[in-house]
């Protein structure tokens, strides 16, 4: 049994789990701003935390000899590395799918209906006879609804709400900003895609293609974002801030020749993203809690001045996002 925990806690690789844990903060902060019931908080992390394991699991199977390629070192892959088997692996899937479903049980039928979206899709997205992943117009749509909308969803039934048309806007900008980061994945996959004929947007179209597609998204995320946070011009001129330094990283990107320098600028974008939705779920807290225009402006000040100094440091030292990012 220790095993099998200690093997779900490598499964949850916890860069991403804290970008999912985000997602639905967010939707929970935009219900209520987080002053509602915190048990119903802890019952939804654990089920979006359950059925991200659940799907790591089974697309670690699925993907064995792709990630022999792209991860050969990666502590986060145990069957690559082999510290578990696949045996092991599919065990936990079905215990992380029963864990899920138990912790989705507070939360009422929405949040037991959606943790059972987000494991079809994490079946369906690796495993035959659909494998979603080999779908180069569905997969970053799919990964879109399992990573953005279901927690986002999961935040909403932890504070007792119902998704309504208001809350369309606010996910769909979160959708969009997504979608920018993930069809970027492709380019550190591109090895063991390429030679197991995954046809991802990268290998497909090539390189101007998918930062266009990159690019198209942010913008359209920021946009919709800029209208959500209208009430705060803080709030406002900080995505701001946050995008266009998404934007120069993206443009770096697309210049860059070598590979190392490729993740530097992809590493260095997802930290300023992450900026931006940490900058977002402060001003919807800070705003539920009628929070005055000085104390928003000095929250996003703040923000301002730690990420952007973070942002100087990692450009002019780039060996540190690469640790940051592949470790």
């Amino acid at each position: 049994m220790s095993h099998l925990a200690l093997l779900y806690w490598r499964m949850l690789r916890y860069r991403v789990a804290v970008m999912i844990v985000m997602f639905m903060l967010l939707g929970a902060a935009r219900a209520d701003g987080l002053v509602g019931s915190a048990w119903g908080l802890v019952w939804a992390a654990l089920a979006l935390a359950s059925s991200y394991v659940a799907a790591t699991t089974i697309n670690d199977v699925a993907d064995r000899e792709i990630d022999l390629v792209n991860h050969p070192r990666d502590s986060g892959r145990p069957l690559v590395s082999g510290d578990a088997s696949e045996r092991e692996l599919l065990a936990l899937h079905r215990v992380s799918s029963l864990l899920a479903l138990a912790a989705a049980v507070p939360l009422g039928w929405l949040g037991v209906g959606i943790v059972g979206v987000s494991l079809t899709i994490g079946r369906a997205y690796s495993a035959p006879p659909i494998l979603l992943s080999h779908r180069t117009y569905l997969a970053p749509i799919v990964l879109g609804i399992a990573y953005v909308l279901v927690p986002y969803g999961l935040g909403l039934a932890a504070v007792g709400t119902r998704p309504s048309r208001a809350d369309a806007g606010f996910a769909a900008a979160l959708f969009a900003l997504f979608v920018a980061r993930i069809v970027l994945k492709d380019f550190r996959d591109r090895a063991g895609d390429s030679r197991y004929g995954r046809p991802t947007l990268l290998l497909r179209f090539g390189k101007t293609a998918t930062c266009s597609v990159s690019l198209l998204a942010l913008v359209a995320g920021d946009a919709l974002l800029v209208m959500s946070v209208a009430g705060s011009v803080g709030a406002a001129l900080l995505v701001q801030l946050f995008a266009a330094a998404v934007g120069a990283m993206l443009y770096r990107l697309w210049r860059s020749v070598d590979l190392r320098e490729e993740q530097v600028a992809i590493g260095i974008g997802a930290r300023m993203g992450n900026g931006l939705l940490l900058a977002v779920l402060g001003w919807l807290v800070l705003a539920a809690r009628g929070a005055a225009v000085g104390e928003e402006l000095a929250f996003a000040g703040t923000l301002a001045a730690v990420f952007g100094t973070s942002f100087v440091l990692l450009v002019t030292h780039p060996d540190e996002v690469v640790l940051g990012y592949k470790g």
